[in-house]
């Protein structure tokens, strides 16, 4: 039996100390530990997106990384977006587009998309479809993704005062 390493995760901007074994990955622990289930578990191979998390503001696969790795690190996970009652504009755009269908990707398009646009506020439909490249979705056709991510940026750019740069 592997000894256990007593860690402090910072999730959602709470402080969250865990006695786990370095062998955990943050997904598990995400799920199991701190009780934030909205991050899915699909492939556990980093091939899907399903974990999507963000690591000091990067999207980051939690399938991939250790959770003793990420002690020290600004940990976001879907419940930090928004909430059913109240869902922040990038949840209320794919409920709009109908950028969801089953459900079970949204979670890591979703922060895929807010670590995407954090970076790049103003992305062209080509630098969208690029980045969600990187995760699966068997429903959709990426294409009402796409579409709900653009109105989001140009949402944000309008309501910024830069509405010439919301769609480039």
């Amino acid at each position: 039996m592997t000894d256990k390493q007593l860690i402090v995760l910072t999730v959602n901007g709470e402080e969250h100390e865990l006695l786990v074994e370095p062998r955990w990955t943050l997904l598990d622990v995400l799920r199991h530990d701190v009780g934030l289930t909205g991050t899915h578990a699909g492939c556990e191979h980093g091939v899907c997106g399903a974990c999507t998390i963000l690591v000091d503001g990067e999207p980051v696969r939690a399938c991939l990384m250790y959770a003793v790795q990420a002690e020290g690190c600004a940990i976001r996970t879907v419940e930090d977006l928004g909430t059913p009652e109240e869902p922040n504009d990038l949840q209320q755009a794919f409920s709009e587009h109908h950028g969801l269908q089953c459900g079970f990707c949204t979670p890591g398009f979703l922060m895929l998309a807010e670590g995407f646009l954090a970076q790049e506020p103003a992305p062209t439909r080509e630098e969208i479809r690029e980045t969600v490249s990187s995760n699966l979705c068997r429903c959709t056709g990426y294409q009402t993704i796409v579409d709900a991510i653009e109105a989001t940026a140009a949402q944000r750019c309008a309501g910024a005062g830069r509405k010439e740069d919301a769609v480039r």
